[in-house]
Parts: C-alpha cells; sequence; structure tokens
C-alpha cells in the first residue's frame, strides 16, 4: 500500500448499488479510505437534497458520481451537476461519471457535469451484462421468459466488473481527466444469445420476447418494480436499443490495457443467480 494511496479519500454515491459496491471494494482493497454516499449512510447522502452535501464532501479527494435509476432520467442533470459544482468547492481533484452510451440525456448531464467539474472521466456504458443477474432482467428470466419492449437487436453487454475497474483507475491515478471512455463487452450479441448463453451455463430454460410498451410495464409491476420506473424505462430501452450502439467499443481496453470481458465469462461466474 502507497502512501500516496493512504492519503486518497473517495466518496462513492451509490455506494451500496451494483457498480457502487464494487468500486467500493476495489477501493479499499487498493488501500483508499472509502466514504459511501447513500441515503442510510453516515452522513447521509441524498441526491434531491443538498443540504447533506457538504457533510459527505468534506475531507475527500475523489468522487464517484452513479445518478439512480439513469442519468437521461427528468432532474438528473440538475442535480448531478449542482452536485459536481459543489465537489469543486470543496476541493476535490478527481471525479469519475457514470453513463449511458447511445444516450441523449445523458450526454446533456455529461456536458453540464464537465462544465461544473472540467476533470471529469465519463464512463459512458452500454447495457450491463449484470442486468441479467442481479438487477430488472433477472426475475423474469427464473419465470421463464424476458419480455422487452424493443426487437431483438445485439448490443455488447458490458461487465460491471470492467467498469469498477476503469473506475479505480480514474478515481487514483491521473491522465484520465476529461477522458470519455465508451465501456462495452468485446462483441454484440441479440437478446436471444445471451439468454441461451445463460441456458447454457446454468440449465435455465428462458427465451426472450418482444412485448408491446404495455405488456412490459405489466411484467415488470408483477416481479415488484415501481410503475414510473417501467414506463421510464421502455422510452431509454427504445432509444438506446435501436441498433445505434451495436458495434463495441474500445474504451476497457484503453483504460485497463487488457480486452473486455466475454458475456460468456460473466455468466459462467454468475451462474449460480440463475440455478
Amino acid at each position: 500500500m502507497s502512501e500516496n494511496m493512504i492519503q486518497e479519500h473517495i466518496l462513492v454515491t451509490g455506494g451500496t448499488g451494483m457498480t457502487g459496491r464494487r468500486v467500493s471494494a476495489l477501493l479499499a482493497d487498493a488501500g483508499a479510505r472509502v466514504r459511501v454516499g447513500s441515503r442510510s449512510g453516515e452522513p447521509r447522502f441524498d441526491w434531491h437534497e443538498p443540504a447533506t452535501w457538504d457533510a459527505v464532501l468534506d475531507g475527500v479527494t475523489g468522487v464517484y458520481l452513479c445518478y439512480h435509476p439513469d442519468l437521461a432520467f427528468p432532474g438528473a442533470a440538475e442535480a448531478v451537476s449542482a452536485f459536481a459544482a459543489r465537489a469543486a468547492e470543496a476541493g476535490v481533484r478527481r471525479m469519475a461519471l457514470l453513463s449511458g452510451r447511445g444516450e441523449k440525456g445523458a450526454e446533456n448531464t455529461e456536458a453540464m457535469v464537465r462544465e461544473a467539474f472540467a476533470g471529469t472521466t465519463v464512463l459512458r456504458c452500454s447495457v450491463f451484462a449484470q442486468d441479467f443477474s442481479e438487477s430488472f432482467f433477472l426475475p423474469p428470466l427464473l419465470s421463464g421468459v424476458l419480455p422487452l419492449p424493443v426487437p431483438d437487436v445485439p448490443e455488447p453487454f458490458v461487465d460491471l466488473d470492467d467498469v469498477a475497474r476503469v473506475a479505480l483507475r480514474a478515481l487514483t491515478e491521473d491522465g484520465h481527466g476529461g477522458v470519455t471512455y465508451e465501456l462495452t463487452g468485446p462483441r454484440s450479441l441479440t437478446f436471444t444469445e445471451a439468454v441461451a448463453v445463460v441456458g447454457g451455463v446454468s440449465g435455465r430454460r428462458a427465451r426472450f420476447a418482444e412485448v408491446t410498451p404495455e405488456e412490459f410495464v405489466a411484467a415488470m409491476v408483477a416481479a415488484g418494480a415501481p410503475e414510473d420506473l417501467a414506463h421510464g424505462l421502455i422510452g431509454l430501452l427504445e432509444e438506446i436499443l435501436d441498433g445505434r450502439n451495436v458495434e463495441p467499443a474500445d474504451g476497457v481496453e484503453r483504460a485497463l490495457g487488457r480486452p473486455a470481458t466475454p458475456f460468456a465469462d460473466y455468466a459462467r461466474g454468475a451462474a449460480d443467480a440463475w440455478r
């Protein structure tokens, strides 16, 4: 553990979520001090309560920005950019922003954050592979059908462990400030192909089905998701899964010096989630 790493004190917003907990663990393993920003944390943090911001920013050297449910949702740009400005005023040196690939709303938020904190590193991600094992794809997969309100388009699903390692670099090393990394897997798979990979490693029989927006909302609500979240996801999925993101990008390799993790490797490691 280097003396420089001991001096790093990183705030991870969304620190209990899918990406945040991975980033927090890697930072802790590297010897950095980690402050988890969440509504249940100490000090408490809430994106929509600016009175909670100063306490979580006190003394930190870097910030990982992860806004739930998505940077393209209403209110995200204003909240995240205002927080970035507050971080700059607090003397934060490094910032990494989790963003979405091919999302106009997210790109607008990126621009506003960079205006507030010029050295922000943007981690622009394709659809997460872990959505199949840890998020809203999992309940329908377990029931046998993955229903989505989009065609069966190819997507270069990105492994969140790769994303977290890029975030680690951006938050603890020089040379990443102001850079945008487009993070994807090494090749694209259709949802039918991805579900087949899941079945191959787990024995779980399932299929992809294109459904209407109304059927998608009903399926999400039946799986326990809030109805407003389900409606918000429709527009987002229709935008990013229209073919614009089919081609893989080289962001993982640029940042880490190695190829991105294939979906099949991720699936083998996550197989227990589907059993």
